[in-house]
């Protein structure tokens, strides 16, 4: 316990959500006065449910999406175990299981097999998406603006790094967990692969895969790579986003096989598009300033500000308090569920 309040202490990347956001929300507000609207952020992105702050289907945005950019997905509601097995004999196992509203890792899963399928069916509280295992190597956040009258460019890059142990050929998996700050915090202690294999004893130099997902309150190291920007990249996401009917800023995350590949907009696979409520991912890499974070995050709400004032001149309304504060609560009453389920 003393460990992991030593960890959380020095390093405010695992800060609670409302610590770390404070002076954020303070800079919201200033923003909201100057719009004379809370949910001025709505029009951002009118393509997107709420501008995809929070509450958007996953399942909607990729309708936006030319399909040969992201992967082999079915939709499934909730309970529905035929369509769930009809849609994985399509698909494919390995693949991958999530809310179709949802964030932050929540009842995302790898599935392996029809009985591990069977289970999240029966367990998960909310319609879901059931999407084809992406094998390619490298997983990015890539983060997009586009303002009126400018070319769009890239502005944030995260790489990142699963959670992964190396074996010594004496120490057991779960002992080498252990000794991992990041793990002690953020990994699912309780996972079915560390209670399967968490006594076994990886060989020397061996590599063993702990967490699957690539999110960074499930043990995923996020890493800066913004000095991978450069115009070739810029122009691939303009192209990208040219296809995207009315989208000017988020995070698309994708897996790819490398970046000249992805300049050249192949080889790669959306494996999600998030809006307004994107954060720019590079600032959780480990040891970046907090000044710099709160600097780039304010830069971008200032970005989202002038987008969405842009996007209003050009007829897309703001939601109304009503509207917006309806819509808050629909999401916590939805959270709730997934997290008492």
């Amino acid at each position: 316990m003393i460990r992991r309040l030593i960890i959380k202490l020095i390093h405010w990347e695992y800060w609670p959500f409302w610590l770390l956001y404070l002076p954020v929300f303070l800079y919201y507000g200033w923003l909201a006065i100057k719009h004379r609207s809370f949910f001025f952020f709505t029009a951002s992105n009118p393509s997107i449910k709420f501008g995809g702050m929070f509450g958007e289907r996953k399942s909607d945005i990729f309708k936006l999406i030319p399909q040969e950019y992201y992967p082999n997905t079915a939709q499934v509601t909730k309970g529905d175990i035929e369509r769930a097995a009809f849609s994985a004999e399509r698909i494919g196992f390995p693949l991958i299981a999530k809310p179709d509203i949802g964030e932050r890792g929540m009842w995302v899963e790898k599935i392996n097999d029809q009985k591990k399928l069977q289970e999240y069916v029966e367990s998960c509280p909310v319609d879901f998406l059931l999407q084809e295992m992406v094998s390619y190597p490298i997983e990015l956040g890539v983060f997009y603006v586009k303002k009126q009258g400018h070319e769009g460019k890239v502005t944030s890059i995260v790489r990142k790094e699963f959670l992964q142990v190396e074996g010594d050929g004496k120490q057991t998996i779960w002992e080498l967990v252990n000794e991992i700050d990041r793990a002690q915090l953020t990994a699912n202690l309780n996972s079915d692969f560390l209670r399967k294999n968490g006594d076994q004893i990886p060989g020397e130099g061996e590599k063993i895969l702990i967490e699957p997902i690539g999110n960074h309150c499930r043990g995923t190291k996020f890493l800066n790579d913004n000095d991978q920007i450069d115009d070739g990249l810029n122009d691939a996401f303009n192209s990208l986003a040219d296809q995207i009917p009315d989208f000017y800023f988020g995070r698309f995350d994708l897996r790819c096989k490398s970046y000249e590949d992805l300049k050249g907009l192949k080889n790669f696979k959306i494996l999600e598009l998030n809006g307004a409520g994107a954060e720019p991912g590079h600032i959780y890499q480990p040891g970046y300033p907090l000044w710099k974070a709160y600097r780039d995050i304010f830069w971008h709400l200032a970005v989202l500000s002038d987008i969405s004032a842009q996007n209003r001149k050009k007829g897309h309304s703001y939601w109304s308090f009503r509207q917006g504060f309806s819509m808050w609560k629909s999401h916590r009453r939805y959270n709730r569920l997934l997290t008492n389920s």
